[in-house]
């Protein structure tokens, strides 16, 4: 163990050409082109093999559908106060048929009046889970609802997911992709980092 005032290494984004083979799958997934949180988990090559299923089923949204995923995703981004997340997951958003008005919304406190009832729950539900670490039973009884059981923990495991990322991503500063960068609004681009609840 390193001490105290022991320098630490620098751990960025690794080029694809110094990834392990076991990771090689990976890339073909990606087109050959795997973005920058994915290029700094393949420094722990284990991590990031036992990550990506579980990351294919988040990505594509689990029992939720996208829309619902993507939702979860933007609010957990706004909690982590991560950048290259909101920036990731605004392009996402745009590209599933969310719109900039919707994507505003979802960093105001819920205005539960900009919601279907099910939506304005889900949004609730991600606050309570990042503040509380649970569902009450109150907000429970509401989902249910709306949402089935694989449904609610979907939710639950979606949203830890990007908690997990959101946490690598400030641990070590991670840079949002130029290529993703460049398909974000001008209004999004300008802002240059994620938003705070207003």
């Amino acid at each position: 163990m390193p001490e105290n005032n022991a320098i630490r290494p620098i751990v960025a984004p690794l080029p694809v050409d110094q990834w392990d083979e076991s990771l090689s799958y990976i890339v073909d997934d990606m087109n050959g082109k795997p973005i920058n949180v994915h290029a700094l988990m393949a420094n722990n090559p284990a991590l990031l093999n036992a990550w990506w299923n579980f990351r294919n089923y988040s990505v594509k949204g689990g029992s939720l559908g996208q829309r619902k995923a993507e939702l979860v995703i933007l609010r957990v981004a706004i909690h982590m106060g991560a950048w290259y997340e909101w920036g990731s997951h605004v392009e996402r958003s745009i590209a599933c048929g969310i719109n900039l008005e919707e994507i505003h919304n979802v960093r105001q406190g819920v205005p539960d009046q900009a919601w279907s009832e099910g939506e304005a729950f889900l949004l609730q539900c991600v606050d309570q889970l990042v503040e509380s670490h649970k569902i009450d039973e109150a907000l429970l009884a509401e989902l249910n609802k709306h949402y089935s059981t694989a449904q609610i923990m979907d939710i639950i495991a979606i949203h830890g997911m990007y908690v997990i990322l959101g946490c690598m991503i400030n641990t070590w500063g991670l840079t949002l992709d130029q290529r993703v960068f460049d398909k974000l609004p001008e209004v999004v681009q300008q802002a240059g980092e994620a938003p705070a609840f207003i």
